[in-house]
């Protein structure tokens, strides 16, 4: 997998997952809205640390400054 997503990108997305798992744990979001955003911040997570987006592929988006 090619890198396509910039560190700010990635530091963006781990503090929602943060925020998200803040607001679960402190009983703020609960439900079936819940784990929807747990979800969603899981795959924050994941693609943060794989620095690749699946949807940027699709949209031909590039987040990543390339050294030449």
């Amino acid at each position: 997998m090619k890198k396509n997503m910039g560190s700010t990108d990635r530091f963006i997305r781990i503090f929602i997952a943060i925020a998200v798992g803040a607001l679960y744990y402190s009983d703020i979001i609960t439900g079936p809205i819940a784990y929807v955003l747990l979800s969603f911040s899981a795959i924050f997570v994941i693609t943060s640390f794989s620095s690749f987006c699946p949807l940027y592929t699709l949209f031909s988006m590039n987040t990543c400054k390339i050294k030449k």
